[in-house]
């Protein structure tokens, strides 16, 4: 198939190329509220969940209220007996408290590792049905690795942060009011002397957050730029070492590779920052504590066993901080990849057509161009000025003209891959504007230079949208396009897998397009340069098996060896979005026109 007749816009590396210093602050807030809507339909468990570890926390802060008991109950029997009975029943309500609170954190986390998977497979399903509602012109602006990368990178960076951050986040918002709670109610003293202590965490905890949530998103976007590339270059791997492109493909790589190395280094080098900060003012607060403790102690304002306890709930007061700045992080994180993805799902989609009704059980084959004027969505160059044409039911129309002359957009037209700026396109008198994509596209197969096969059996591959095609008819268009033979000599014959292994030429591949355009059977054909990729005795062959298949069939022909067209009921010369001429082929030549010397110097070229 030629390419596209249009100058291509810049290609947007999934909209994540950087933007430049400049780059306005993200919504990371209006993502969150959209990821939440994915989980109203488990706020019921969700909440089960939370309630788990709000209560698995409260039994493991009631542990060191417990623990100071038993330390009271040692402390106080060193001289005249230690009461076993009472040390007994504190030790056993500790294990039975503690063993209910590891329950309950394995039921969260269950729990939410469920939830998260669903959401994640519901976001993943959204994509799937978003990419079949987007424009052609989104495909042409973004690369395949990038889409790719949103569906799954992005998604299961959503996926993995919810799974470890909300969790997480309730506990330690809990454990942290909690340990508060009970320092309060321990020893009003020492818990000025903690809070005081740690007070400075919170300072640079919210510091190095707002610094890391930048590097967080551009992370995410090196990532799919990253990915676009390798894709582009894997997909055109034989070009890249045909044309001795390695090195530039490398240090392309090179570049892309630093930015989302430095963008990863900067985020996970603040966030790693915060738990050393934690730990060093968690024993900071050990030392406050002791100090100032021993001194109480040396007053007799408090016993023994408050510092026990207080050794305790500096760990529970300090270590939320560090979890906290976790949760953040992963919050960070999903936001970042939250915005990717919601980004795809809210771009621009194709008209709703439920509204139209006019639908063709099986057409004629009339079809009109009226006046149809074309320029690709989000530029402003024409590219179809004026294209009239009538073709009627059963004829073969050839569309002839030099690369760009528009040939392949005008049977892009016809199909509705694209919507026309003015004029119209009708099909037995019904405008294509007036029904769906898909009532259209139940009109039409195509052919196309471009193979495409799908890892599955042969059989499949032939019968793909047409599932209540029957063996003989398969075998039939097989053996009508000479492949039938090569097909029986595979070991598992129709149902051989194609995949690795199984080597098909790119020949081969077009004859079982062609094979899959017969088995279809629709009222219309497209052929856009079908044989170009097989071999002269093999094209007669498909040649003969077309002209049965264009029989009674209303057929376009975009073909750039003018030999092949020679028999076609009407010509269409294309130069620059307009047909500057017409006729069939004696009449043409007759002219001694454009068509006539484009033929000519095909002739000469092949003599």
């Amino acid at each position: 198939m030629e390419q596209k007749n249009y100058q291509r816009p810049p290609k947007v590396m999934g909209h994540g190329g950087m933007r430049g210093g400049g780059e306005k602050a993200k919504d990371f807030t209006g993502t969150w509220k959209k990821l939440l809507k994915y989980c109203k339909n488990y706020i019921a468990v969700i909440m089960i969940a939370l309630i788990c570890s709000v209560i698995s926390t409260i039994l493991t802060l009631i542990g060191p209220d417990k623990l100071s008991d038993m330390t009271e109950e040692i402390t106080k029997g060193i001289m005249t007996g230690i009461d076993m009975n009472a040390v007994k029943t504190i030790g056993l309500t500790l294990v039975v408290f503690y063993a209910i609170s590891y329950l309950l954190s394995v039921s969260q986390n269950f729990i939410m590792a469920t939830v998260t998977q669903k959401i994640s497979k519901s976001l993943r399903s959204n994509i799937s049905k978003k990419i079949n509602c987007l424009p052609m012109w989104y495909y042409n602006q973004t690369t395949t690795g990038d889409i790719l990368s949103r569906v799954t990178n992005d998604v299961d960076m959503i996926g993995q942060s919810l799974n470890q951050s909300v969790g997480m986040l309730v506990s330690a918002i809990v454990l942290f009011i909690g340990s508060l709670f009970m320092m309060l109610k321990t020893n009003i003293i020492l818990t000025i002397t903690a809070v005081l202590a740690t007070l400075i965490g919170f300072v640079f905890m919210f510091a190095i957050m707002g610094k890391s949530q930048k590097y967080f998103k551009q992370q995410q976007e090196y990532l799919g730029t990253l990915n676009g590339h390798i894709e582009e270059i894997y997909t055109g791997h034989t070009v890249v070492k045909a044309y001795n492109g390695e090195t530039e493909a490398e240090k392309q790589f090179d570049i892309m590779n630093a930015n989302l190395r430095n963008s990863g280094f900067k985020a996970q080098c603040l966030s790693g920052m915060m738990m050393p900060l934690m730990n060093f003012i968690g024993n900071f607060g050990y030392v406050a504590v002791c100090v100032v403790g021993s001194m109480l102690i040396m007053q007799n304002k408090m016993g023994f066993g408050v510092i026990v306890a207080f050794m305790m709930y500096i760990r529970y007061f300090t270590q939320p901080l560090s979890q906290m700045a976790q949760a953040a992080q992963a919050l960070q994180s999903a936001a970042a990849a939250g915005e990717r993805v919601f980004e795809f799902l809210e771009a621009e989609e194709m008209e709703n057509e439920d509204n139209k009704k006019s639908e063709l059980t099986k057409a004629n084959g009339n079809i009109e161009f009226c006046h149809v004027k074309f320029g690709y969505e989000h530029t402003d160059k024409i590219i179809i000025h004026d294209f009239s044409a009538k073709a009627k039911s059963g004829q073969k129309i050839a569309i002839v003209g030099p690369t760009g002359a528009g040939k392949t957009t005008m049977v892009n037209l016809l199909m509705r891959f694209h919507e026309i700026q003015a004029g119209d396109i009708k099909i037995d008198n019904i405008s294509i504007k007036n029904m769906s994509r898909k009532a259209v596209h139940d009109q039409f197969c195509m052919v196309l230079q471009d193979t495409w096969l799908f890892e599955g059996s042969i059989r499949e591959n032939l019968i793909y949208c047409t599932p209540n095609a029957d063996d003989d008819k398969m075998k039939k268009a097989c053996k009508a396009v000479g492949l039938d033979h090569f097909i029986r000599t595979l070991p598992d014959g129709y149902d051989t897998i194609l995949n690795d292994q199984v080597n098909l030429s790119q020949g081969q591949k077009q004859q079982l397009t062609i094979a899959r355009a017969m088995i279809a059977d629709k009222p219309m054909l497209i052929l856009d340069e079908a044989t170009s990729s097989v071999d002269t005795r093999t094209e007669l062959q498909i040649q003969k098996a077309m002209d049965a298949l264009m029989e009674n069939r209303t057929s376009f022909v975009i073909a750039h060896r003018l030999s092949t067209i020679k028999d076609a009921d009407l010509i269409l010369v294309m130069k620059e979005g307009d047909i500057i001429e017409s006729g069939n082929h004696i009449e043409l030549l007759s002219k001694g026109g454009f068509y006539a010397d484009l033929y000519n110097s095909q002739f000469e070229q092949s003599a």
